[in-house]
């Protein structure tokens, strides 16, 4: 991101690490010399191995603080925790080829994620070490994430396994995802939109289960700031070109008598321009607005994630938040490509967070959406009349679609190294890819008998082949927040069969056709069963097959996963978890989160 790009991102400043810990027997006149350089470079390795591979969503490369000296007891562990302290350490990696004192050694700070690679060798117990340690911290009610490579090394191998790899920075994703969200807002704009219990903003989950304050807001805040011209006037000026130049108008598909002026459709697009500069000074600043003497004004919420209430008190009389959410959730704007904002439609909050778990594992854009239809292959040739090719899905899919624009990213438009459509962090996306995503959406005014007061709505489909994982956080009455999980592929549909099907909703929003992987057991037994147990009416869609991320990071987070199609050798928890059962995971996960509960409580 440029420098002005930096001004009006909420990941500015100073960013949490990942502190490693090399902790070493401490017994000197001879066992602990021998081992010193061993340890210290397996723990350089994990620093090296961050470094490289992970980036925080400024698109800077992830840092790590490595201790001082080896932790060969508690002094040498107590100077590593003043350390990270001083240095914003909230996520930590002890590291070890050898037998060391475990509750001497051990990271001992309860506000910390902690995990421990024990080298797999026979010269020096390692492993022995961590499964001490591990059984130490599932004692004294710190879980811990136990990492050990499948095979045996000889001492002195400095190339991390490909598996040990993996899990270090699943691990570290995941983590750096809690210490993201710690002390930062969700911004409610706006109240309870239609009914929806999503975004009846529960303030308890945001504060005890992610580390963050809600602020709340009325949208006359909208009203006043556009008649008082409290945004930055030179932006709008070049946001309105770029639109003018880029968002390609669509069909009208209001009935005649609904159709609006092309006068009123051009303030139309003025007034969602200034909504969209609006929300986002409102979430995280904007210096501009000082310069005109707007100090408390040019503050903002310090958000990362956001709603907007939209139906129906504000879109009863105002242009609606289509154009508002779907540019601020894309990966880019008039000002280039940027970190997309997290923007919840009909400020459903629960959404809103699954949309923040979701960027922050990928630093990717995020699809929101109604979980609206399924279709069956009976119902599709009923409604088009053709049949679905057999080879598309294996028990009919799910439409996916929301009044509320998703990202444009959503398009599918971008692709990985095989040329599969994907959704990438943007310092990944080619200025050919933004261009392909613009030119696949199309911009339609919003049904007038649904939107009174105007406003622009997307239209586009998601090209098929994208790797997807869908999700929902639902709160459940007595026993708190609870994840769903369903890893899936976005589908193509023939142009005649889309159209048959889309038109039977609404054309003028995107959609995306998907098909979930299907494991021939309880919720998986179709396609059917994943919407019939589906916990509310939107869900979240991320790029990727990343469901084991979610199962990683809600074990964080003390949220107990409830359905998923994940397989059982890819999901990652504390260790301590296996002491609350080893043969139904889901039950031994609802069992260890309500017995540590929320880590903020």
């Amino acid at each position: 991101m440029s420098e002005d790009q930096l001004s009006l991102s909420p990941w500015r400043g100073e960013m949490p690490k990942i502190g490693i810990r090399p902790t070493i027997d401490g017994r000197l006149g001879g066992v602990r010399e021998s081992l010193e350089e061993q340890t210290m470079s397996q723990a350089q390795s994990v620093v090296d191995l961050i470094a490289k591979t992970l980036r925080y969503p400024n698109g800077q490369p992830v840092e790590c603080v490595l201790a001082d000296t080896c932790i060969g007891g508690v002094a040498e562990a107590s100077a590593a925790a003043e350390k990270f302290k001083k240095n914003g350490v909230v996520v930590t990696i002890t590291v070890t080829p050898c037998w060391c004192y475990g509750s001497e050694t051990m990271d001992m700070d309860p506000q910390t994620i902690k995990a421990i690679w024990g080298f797999n060798g026979t010269e020096r117990p390692g492993a022995v070490y961590l499964a001490a340690v591990l059984a130490g911290h599932t004692q004294k009610g710190f879980p811990a994430f136990g990492i050990y490579g499948k095979d045996v090394q000889p001492a002195g191998v400095k190339e991390i396994p490909e598996d040990v790899a993996e899990k270090l920075l699943n691990f570290a994703r995941c983590g750096l995802a809690v210490a993201l969200m710690r002390g930062r807002s969700y911004l409610s704009m706006g109240g309870t939109s239609m009914g929806i219990a999503g975004s009846m903003v529960d303030n308890d989950f945001w504060e005890k289960y992610l580390g963050m304050r809600v602020e709340d807001m009325d949208l006359t805040e909208f009203i006043g700031r556009i008649q008082k011209g409290q945004f930055d006037l030179d932006e709008f000026k070049k946001a309105k070109e770029w639109v003018k130049e880029n968002c390609t108008e669509g069909k009208d598909y209001n009935e005649k008598s609904q159709t609006r002026s092309r006068h009123r459709l051009d303030e139309e697009w003025d007034v969602s321009i200034k909504m969209a500069l609006i929300a986002r000074d409102l979430m995280i600043g904007n210096p501009k607005l000082a310069e005109m003497g707007l100090g408390e004004q040019a503050q903002g919420h310090n958000a990362i994630a956001a709603g907007f209430q939209g139906q129906r008190q504000w879109t009863d009389h105002f242009p609606n938040g289509d154009f508002l959410e779907a540019i601020l959730n894309t990966s880019f704007d008039w000002g280039g490509k940027r970190a997309p904002y997290v923007v919840a439609t009909e400020n459903d909050a629960l959404n809103g967070a699954g949309m923040l778990f979701g960027f922050l594992l990928t630093n990717s854009a995020q699809i929101f959406a109604d979980l609206r239809t399924y279709w069956s292959k009976d119902a599709i040739k009923q409604a088009s009349g053709e049949e679905l090719a057999n080879d598309l899905v294996e028990d009919g899919i799910l439409h996916l679609i929301n009044s509320g624009p998703a990202a444009l990213d959503g398009t599918g438009q971008q692709s990985d190294e095989e040329g599969n459509p994907t959704m990438k962090p943007y310092w990944e996306i080619g200025d050919e890819e933004v261009e392909a995503c613009l030119k696949a959406t199309t911009w339609h005014p919003s049904i007038t008998e649904y939107f009174p007061g105007g406003g622009w709505s997307t239209r586009y489909k998601t090209r098929g082949g994208m790797l997807s994982t869908m999700i929902r956080l639902n709160l459940v009455d007595g026993l708190g927040p609870a994840l769903q999980i369903a890893e899936g592929y976005s589908v193509d549909l023939p142009d005649s069969i889309h159209d048959a099907l889309d038109s039977r909703t609404n054309p003028t929003w995107p959609t995306t056709w998907f098909a979930p992987i299907l494991t021939g057991k309880g919720a998986f037994r179709s396609s059917y069963e994943v919407m019939n147990n589906w916990g509310a009416n939107h869900c979240v869609l991320t790029s990727g097959h990343v469901g084991n991320l979610y199962i990683t990071l809600a074990s964080m987070l003390r949220i107990p996963v409830y359905m998923h199609n994940v397989s059982e050798e890819r999901i990652f928890r504390p260790s301590a978890w296996r002491a609350f059962g080893t043969e139904g995971l889901e039950g031994a996960d609802f069992r260890a989160c309500k017995n540590y509960g929320p880590i903020y409580k």
